[in-house]
Formats: structure tokens, sequence, C-alpha cells
């Protein structure tokens, strides 16, 4: 009481005591706001990442992006799961009427498979294991996207055994001709296949008229290169090429002589090891949930912009109860917008078909259809 009474000798008591009340509000204030800022960043933990966006007359805007939490992918969010924000507003959903169309519609997926049919695997008794593992991974990656099968032994290039088709029967028949395979060149050309593979790849996909193309090796081995025509170093700088930036590499190994040969530099999305051939059929199976997995997380955003002219800052966030938000930005211009006629979320899109990367946050769109 004297401590209080000499400080304020002379000062109303009451106002001291507003007054070091409204202090410790104040206090208490920039501790919540704080404490808030680290629960938003706590949940700020989905990783939403912008491939390529287009809008066109009267209206439509689209985005084509995918939603991953650290390594792995986030599927089957629905439009409710996103709120588009132009300059900082909150755009309406009725009145954009956005929608998830199907990814499809844009972009293309190839899955190839690439099997090692060497001597060791052939004159081991291997073969019929891999097949029905071939079999059963083809039947289920290709339900959603095309698969090729390929086969590689010692020799320079690559055999064949069914070229991408949606055709159904066609990937059974192909694998059965492999059971009694026998290698002209009972070498192990890996590192040469991998290259091939990924050329063969790629020439596959840009023949595909939709803009946005993604890729998907996965390679089966038991051994390491022994034909040594490609170096490791020149498979790894083909590998780390810009033209493969949208490509997921897997790896399925089997035996022991794998666990030496690390074939994780070829599976840097995934590798799989059985260390016998019934342990195969498995590890093919986990690849293929690898892949449904990883395509589940794009999504291709389209809704009705509000906006009539000029440059707009578009923010996009993903919120899940589950896993938390996460946002992407970019602009884009909206001179010249405005119906009639009236806007259609569920037109196709129109990217520009030289224009496949991923872009930097807030990189300007030009790309302005008609």
């Amino acid at each position: 009481m004297w401590l209080f009474t000499n400080r304020t000798k002379g000062r109303n008591p009451f106002a001291q005591m507003a007054a070091m009340i409204a202090a410790m509000t104040s206090r208490f204030l920039r501790w919540s706001m704080w404490v808030g800022v680290l629960l938003l960043s706590s949940c700020s933990s989905l990783k939403v990442s912008r491939i390529n966006s287009a809008q066109a007359k009267p209206n439509n805007v689209w985005v084509f992006f995918t939603v991953e939490k650290g390594k792995e992918p986030i599927g089957g969010l629905s439009a409710s799961d996103f709120e588009i924000y132009e300059d900082s507003q909150l755009v309406s959903k009725f009145e954009s009427k956005q929608v998830i169309q199907n990814p499809e519609v844009a972009a293309v997926m190839y899955t190839m498979l690439l099997l090692d049919v060497s001597g060791s695997v052939t004159e081991s008794g291997q073969s019929d294991a891999l097949i029905d593992a071939a079999q059963t991974f083809s039947d289920r990656v290709g339900k959603s996207q095309k698969v090729g099968v390929y086969a590689f032994d010692g020799e320079e290039k690559l055999h064949s055994v069914v070229p991408f088709t949606e055709a159904k029967g066609t990937v059974q028949g192909g694998l059965d001709g492999l059971r009694k395979y026998q290698p002209k060149d009972p070498s192990t050309n890996l590192h040469g296949a991998v290259v091939s593979g990924l050329q063969t790849l790629k020439a596959a996909l840009e023949k595909d008229p939709r803009p946005l193309k993604f890729g998907t090796l996965v390679v089966f081995s038991d051994g390491t290169d022994r034909a040594a025509r490609v170096t490791r170093d020149e498979m790894l700088e083909e590998m780390n090429k810009p033209d493969y930036e949208h490509f997921d590499l897997f790896a399925i190994g089997l035996g022991a002589e794998m666990e030496q040969a690390n074939l994780e530099e070829v599976g840097r999305d995934g590798t799989e090891l059985a260390e016998d051939k019934a342990k195969v059929n498995d590890a093919f199976d986990k690849v293929a949930q690898r892949i449904e997995s990883h395509m589940n997380r794009f999504y291709l955003l389209s809704y009705c912009t509000p906006a009539r002219k000029g440059s707009h800052e578009v923010r996009i966030v993903a919120k899940t109860k589950e896993d938390g938000q996460g946002a992407l930005e970019y602009t884009f211009s909206a001179d010249g917008f405005g119906p009639p006629p009236a806007c259609d979320p569920e037109r196709k899109p129109s990217f520009d078909l030289k224009d496949t990367t991923v872009k930097p946050e807030d990189e300007p769109d030009g790309a302005n259809g008609t």
C-alpha cells in the first residue's frame, strides 16, 4: 500500500489504475496476436504449387496446380475446399461458380514400365513372377492413364513389348510373349535403358495434343549395369535435364545384388526392393499405389472472375481439417472481360501449348484467350 500511495502521490489513483490496466491489456493483445500467428503458421502445412493458368473471354479463369503435404500428395479435395481471393477480397463461390474439372481435359499422363529381361532374370526362373506382377501393375495403373511396356537386356536399344495404348487386352498379350524370351545379349544395360526410356516416354507424350504432359518411368531390374554402354554420370545427366522436370521415376529391385546397386539413384521418387520373386508382386503393387496417389495431387480449378479490367492478384487457398492449409498466388489480366455471353465454368481451359512449366509466384500471366 505504501508503494502504491508513494508512487501515485499527487496523482489520481483511479487514473493510474486505469493506465496500468490499459498497459496490461495492450501486452495481452500483442501476445495473443503472436500466438495467433504461430497457430496459423502451424496450420499452413500444405504446399500448393501452380503449374499453369489461363484466362479467356468472357471471364473464365483456370488454374492447374498440385496440393501436397511434405512429400505426400493430397487428393480428394472438392471445390468447396478452396477459397479464391482477388486483390485480397474473397470471391463469392456462388458468383464465381467455381468447380474442379477433371485434370485429364488439360493434362496427359503416361507411365512406362521398363523391365529387365537380361540373362540373370530369364535363366533363373523369375520371368513368370515378373510378368504376372507387371500384368497386375499395368491393369491397375492403366485404368487412369496410358501404359507402355518396354524391356531391356545387354543390347543398346530397348525392346518394345506394348507401345502406349488404351486398348484392353493388348498389354496382356504383349507381356505373355516375354515369358519365354531369350536375350541375344544376356548382359544388363541398366544405365542405357534409363536414358532410352526417358527419351521414348518424352517422345510419346509429345504426340498428345493436350498441353500439360506428365510422365512416370518405372524400372525393374535384378542387377547392376554390366554392359557399360552408358556411364552412371551420363545417366544422371540425362535424368536431371529440364525436359523431365514433370517426370516421376520409380525403381523396383529384386535380390541381394540390388541392395548394393544403389537403385535409389534411378528411383528418385521411390524405390521398392523385393528379397525374392515371391515378393515381386508386392513391390509392384506399392509402386502402383504411389503412382495413383501422385496423380490425385493434381487439380484444375475453374471459375468465373468478377473482374472486368486491369491486372489482378489471385490467391487460392486450400483448406483441410486434417492437413491444415496452404496457398498459391499469381496475377492475371482481365482486360476486355465481361458477359455477354454468360461464363461457363465447365468450359475446357485454353492453356498456352508452349507454356507448361511451373511459374514463379506473382509472375504476370499474359496468356489471354478469346
